[in-house]
């Protein structure tokens, strides 16, 4: 049984309540974006509706703004587990942000200097920095992927860092096939060289606990959108590193370091709903376990509880779709190892092409992704390009029923 009131939850998500040919839709899409609880869509709504301004006004509506951004960076600092508000720093999302830091970050390097990348990432989180190496004249690296269970080979990570590192880029949790890598020990080892590492943490957001104090990355990005929020991005760095770095802005911006990096007039309501969504999460975790507590409290017991819920499910979906024939599952599927995946799985059929599946399924009204995800750079390591695999996202409001209902559609498709 999950530990969570799914029924509770579930009816604070307005589009749950979908219908397709007469049956409930069914969200397993969650690793592209996931679905918004009604508070969410509410508090972009109210700022819209009520504090609609620019920021420094001496009027109401620009006052009342300043003060709900300065609340969103408190919800996002309780988020990632850092203590300075001003150490978080909003965008239009994680790649466009990520590009503008890659920028800023690249303008320090130079020829014979080295960045260490990750096969296992999404290309927001490798792209960007090899174009600034291009332009720096610098040398990319990239760690290989243990094919048997799609894990990075921390062996080659360890063998690829040298003196010249000076960044290692790596994602927290694989947004394909769910592995989580050991950021951590990652961490410790690239400063154990000098390197500045960066984590991408988008696909991890919504199922685990963040703490940058705890892994001690320098910089660690997500988005919104991907934890029941808007389309915002967030990332937090270093007060020191984003006081030392030059940020690509118009002359009367601030120089303050979270507003400095913050280019242009930025989404209110979409922060808004950031700091909404944060704040629903936490709610999860206030439910008499740590009493009512500061937020930080309830995040952790929130995340508690959406982990062992999570791990119930995937090993309902893995144990599922170990029984159909033809299908290859790629990622963790040892129960024993479930702490080191997310719960989102990636197959291939024989003799079906995840393109044809994902239509097939779309019918029944279960939403699945097809193709590479934008993590180009495994699918090439694994020999998957052009076709992909098909990808099952689910997150903490999915359900066993929902479940057992795609494993039985889906074994009536691949026949």
């Amino acid at each position: 049984m999950s530990c969570l009131d799914l029924n509770s939850i579930r009816s604070q998500f307005p589009a749950l309540r979908r219908q397709v040919q007469g049956h409930p839709a069914i969200y397993f899409d969650g690793p592209a974006g996931s679905q918004a609880p009604q508070r969410v869509i509410d508090a972009v709504a109210d700022s819209l509706t009520h504090r609609n301004a620019n920021r420094g006004g001496a009027f109401a509506t620009s006052q009342e703004s300043d003060a709900l951004l300065d609340k969103a960076h408190r919800a996002l600092a309780d988020f990632v587990g850092a203590q300075d508000p001003d150490e978080v720093v909003f965008g239009a999302n994680m790649t466009t942000m990520t590009l503008a830091l890659s920028r800023a970050l690249g303008k320090t390097w130079s020829a014979g200097d080295e960045i260490l990348l990750s096969r296992l990432d999404h290309d927001a989180n490798v792209t960007p920095w090899v174009l600034a190496a291009r332009d720096a004249g610098a040398t990319v690296r990239h760690v290989n992927v243990r094919p048997g269970d799609c894990t990075l080979d921390m062996e080659d990570f360890v063998n690829k860092l040298s003196p010249r590192t000076r960044l290692v880029a790596v994602g927290y949790a694989s947004n394909a096939v769910g592995t989580i890598n050991p950021i951590a020990e990652i961490v410790d080892e690239a400063h154990r060289v000098g390197a500045v590492v960066f984590v991408d943490a988008v696909h991890f957001a919504p199922h685990g606990l963040i703490d940058v104090a705890s892994l001690q990355c320098d910089f660690l990005a997500c988005s919104a959108y991907k934890f029941f929020g808007p389309h915002v991005g967030v990332m937090w760095g270093r007060r020191s590193l984003w006081e030392a770095f030059s940020a690509y802005k118009v002359r009367p911006a601030p120089e303050l370091p979270s507003e400095k990096w913050m280019t242009g007039t930025q989404n209110h309501e979409g922060i808004a709903g950031a700091a909404a969504a944060v704040d629903y999460l936490a709610d999860l975790g206030a439910d008499g376990r740590n009493g009512a507590g500061r937020r930080r409290d309830a995040l952790t017991a929130a995340f508690s509880a959406i982990r062992e819920t999570e791990q119930q499910h995937v090993g309902e979906l893995l144990e599922g779709l170990a029984r159909l024939p033809q299908i290859r599952i790629w990622g963790i599927t040892d129960p024993a190892r479930f702490d080191h995946r997310v719960p989102t799985v990636s197959f291939t059929h024989a003799n079906r092409r995840p393109r044809e599946l994902a239509a097939a399924l779309a019918e029944q009204g279960i939403f699945v992704w097809a193709g590479n995800h934008y993590a180009l750079p495994l699918t090439e390591a694994l020999g998957l390009e052009p076709e992909g695999t098909l990808r099952v996202g689910l997150l903490h409001y999915n359900t066993s029923e929902e479940i057992t209902r795609f494993l039985d559609v889906l074994q009536t498709v691949c026949r």
